[in-house]
């Protein structure tokens, strides 16, 4: 996707020397140049974008104290990984599977497994805690903290979720388009709540000035920008458990490795920690697919420009996934492990919502948006090849959310 016309984009170019770039090295000894944020207007949609070299970049893998705690919450429980063999005849692929996260830990979508551990690691001040009663243990009940958060939704009611278990106040901050039930959700975890006719980056600027406000405040954010990190790194640590679990649960029913995996994207930290897992690992590399509305496509625009890029977000139903700005800290991943993206219109979405329904499978708008992507990223020749797609492979859905979670409207 274009963000401006040729000549304006090469004059902002032009611009940007190599001192304004951010060096990220990782242990493997390579590096990446990080551009500064660059705020895309649309002219003409670019809907793909491929990196032939992804599957071969190398990254550390994350720390395997999150499952410890995951298996310490009560609840917890592998979610269903769901065959779909209607799904794989149309594909023209051996076998299809969904990651079912409609009934994480009761919560109806996946959010909960980033927000518990990274509550967790900033109430015990990243100490790697392997139980809620530990955390619980750790916080000043004589000057307790707030938990604050922006949210599209799922998030929000996660940190809420953990702020309730925890006894603690919670503030979420909620941006224009989200669903009533979505928001009725949060305001049933005790939060307080205040809705913005605002895009999701201004109630993320909302968050901050509530967390600045408050006495003993802490923003629990699953993006990051200059000098908040280490939060949003522990968000994308939790969602590990999801990969961790999707490969022992192919590896029972002989399915193992997948070829491609489907992954919903709003600001790009559940994208980041897919990419962090797979490309951590010596015996499976698959192709990493990220989808985003095409309202919302940040990573796209990012990836295709080159360059970490913001864009003028409208309305979807896919409201989890409506982010304008990429998580800084995550776009070094994206650039480097994503071997292809793609954006989807609401009409897409809604058909595979139509084809998961029928098929007795509890999926809300950015669950389906992975089946809605990979139809999309498979009806050419030349893009099934990108992704090292044939006849015999195996294709996860990571299906984020159920129906309570964000009813489709």
């Amino acid at each position: 996707m274009q963000s401006a016309s040729k000549k304006s984009k090469t004059s902002l170019l032009a611009r940007l020397t190599h001192s304004s770039l951010t060096k990220r090295s990782f242990n493997n000894g390579s590096d990446l140049l990080v551009w500064p944020v660059i705020v895309a207007h649309k002219l003409f949609a670019m809907t793909w974008y491929s990196n032939p070299s992804a599957r071969d970049w190398r990254c550390d893998a994350p720390s395997d104290a999150v499952a410890t705690f995951h298996q310490s919450l009560a609840n917890y429980s592998y979610t269903p990984i769901i065959e779909l063999p209607t799904i794989a005849a149309e594909l023209g692929v051996a076998r299809v599977f969904l990651k079912d996260e409609s009934a994480r830990l009761n919560l109806a979508a996946f959010k909960v497994l980033g927000a518990s551990w990274a509550v967790a690691q900033a109430l015990t001040s990243g100490t790697e805690p392997t139980s809620l009663s530990q955390v619980a243990e750790a916080i000043d009940r004589e000057n307790p903290p707030t938990l604050i958060a922006a949210t599209d939704g799922n998030h929000g009611r996660a940190v809420a979720h953990m702020a309730k278990q925890l006894g603690l106040a919670c503030n979420i901050v909620i941006p224009r388009g989200v669903s009533d039930q979505a928001i009725a959700n949060v305001r049933n975890e005790d939060a307080i709540v205040e809705v913005l006719d605002a895009t999701y980056d201004e109630a993320v600027d909302r968050a901050k000035e509530i967390t600045e406000q408050s006495t003993n405040g802490i923003h629990i954010q699953d993006m990051s920008w200059e000098g908040y990190v280490d939060i949003p790194q522990w968000i994308i640590d939790g969602y590990t458990t999801l990969c961790t679990e999707v490969d022992e649960q192919l590896r029972d029913i002989d399915a193992y490795p997948a070829e491609l995996v489907a992954v919903p994207v709003g600001v790009g930290s559940f994208l980041h920690s897919v990419v962090a897992h797979y490309r951590s690992r010596t015996d499976s590399s698959p192709s990493v697919l990220s989808v985003e509305p095409e309202v919302a496509d940040c990573v796209l625009q990012s990836l295709t420009t080159g360059e970490l890029t913001s864009v003028d977000t409208g309305v979807t139903i896919m409201s989890g996934m409506n982010c304008g700005t990429p998580s800084s800290d995550s776009w070094p991943f994206h650039q480097a492990g994503v071997d292809a993206a793609v954006s989807l219109t609401d009409e897409q979405t809604r058909e595979a919502l139509k084809t998961l329904h029928a098929l007795g499978v509890d999926a809300g708008p950015c669950g389906a948006a992975t089946l809605a992507g990979v139809r999309a990223a498979l009806n050419t020749d030349e893009r099934r090849q990108a992704l090292g797609i044939k006849s015999e492979s195996v294709i996860v859905l990571l299906s984020t959310e159920g129906r309570a979670a964000n009813p489709a409207t």
